[in-house]
């Protein structure tokens, strides 16, 4: 199933789900670069690299987390899970299942 969605949140979600797998200096410029949205000379200031350096890093990191994604597809069982959660509470008039359905959404 494909989701289309917003690229900031996709890269977001991404990188919620998958970040800890990079090394602290990939989450380090992946996270100062995309979603504090310096630019790449901030980050390449800050990390003591080029602005080319940070491109590639930034480029890099998103291929990785997008192959975390590819192969364990966790992000789009978490979107299509809130999906039916939000189904549920629509869709019922029990107030007991709607409750249910609301602790889910909370939990994810």
């Amino acid at each position: 199933m494909m989701i289309v969605m917003d690229k900031k949140y996709e890269e977001a979600l991404l990188f919620d789900f998958y970040g800890e797998l990079l090394t602290e200096k990939q989450r380090a410029i992946f996270e100062e670069s995309v979603l504090c949205d310096l630019s790449l000379s901030e980050v390449a200031e800050e990390h003591g690299i080029s602005r080319q350096g940070v491109h590639d890093t930034v480029r890099r990191c998103a291929a990785l987390l997008a192959s975390y994604e590819e192969k364990l597809k966790l992000v789009e069982k978490f979107i299509r899970i809130k999906q039916y959660a939000g189904d549920i509470i629509r869709l019922t008039g029990d107030e007991e299942v709607r409750k249910k359905a609301e602790q889910i959404l909370e939990e994810l």
